[in-house]
């Protein structure tokens, strides 16, 4: 079971991370269009301090290719992970990115509204290395971050229908990962506000020590 966590936004949340076992530590990277971006700078050397074993995830909501491409030429990312929504940012984009990057190992966030969700996430297969499945808001920018679930069925539609490893996120936290895996049964859990400290953005020690917890548990 694959655990992620973001937005880790320094080296000491990095540690926290490590120490709990986190899988792929997320990082939010722009050009401070969205707030609490780090610079491409600030992400590569945050990555360049995890260490073997441990992914860095570039999540990037842009839909300019020109920043995706900067982000990808000054942090290489062990993971690029695109989160604007699907009407901002196409297939077509996605798929010329992977060309250009072959080697790269990409992750394009699902919005799971409603059951179309299904045939969107079919449509990556050979494209992207990792879906994020996750909440959304129709019209926003960006997928994710809302703090809240969605229909778990229909994710679990989407990990039957695809060949791509599924990652759930949603407002999962130490509370509800466990019936979360159960109910979607995916490849690995995200996340990021209910790991958070009260009232900020700063991640939390003993959530994060819970979630991962909490996830492997579900396994045994």
């Amino acid at each position: 079971m694959i655990t992620q966590i973001y937005e880790v936004s320094n080296a000491a949340e990095a540690t926290i991370c490590v120490e709990a076992g986190v899988d792929h530590v997320g990082v939010l990277v722009g050009d401070g269009s969205f707030p609490r971006e780090l610079s491409p700078q600030a992400a590569r050397r945050l990555f360049d301090g995890l260490p073997d074993g441990v992914i860095g995830s570039a999540l990037s909501l842009s839909a300019d290719r020109a920043l995706i491409e900067a982000i990808i030429d000054v942090v290489s990312p062990p993971l690029l992970h695109l989160g604007a929504a699907p009407e901002a940012l196409g297939l077509d984009v996605v798929r010329e990115v992977k060309a250009a990057h072959p080697q790269l190992r990409l992750m394009r966030s699902i919005p799971v509204v409603d059951e179309s969700a299904v045939a969107l996430a079919q449509s990556y297969d050979g494209v992207a290395d990792f879906l994020l499945l996750d909440s959304h808001t129709p019209g926003d920018k960006q997928i994710g971050a809302l703090g809240i679930t969605h229909n778990w069925d229909i994710s679990r539609q989407i990990v039957e229908a695809v060949n791509i490893p599924c990652i759930l996120a949603g407002g999962l936290g130490p509370a509800n990962v466990t019936a979360a895996i159960q109910a979607v049964g995916p490849a690995g859990v995200d996340s990021k506000t209910r790991t958070d400290c009260d009232c900020s953005h700063e991640k939390d020690p003993d959530k994060v020590w819970a979630f991962v917890r909490e996830a492997l548990a579900s396994l045994s």
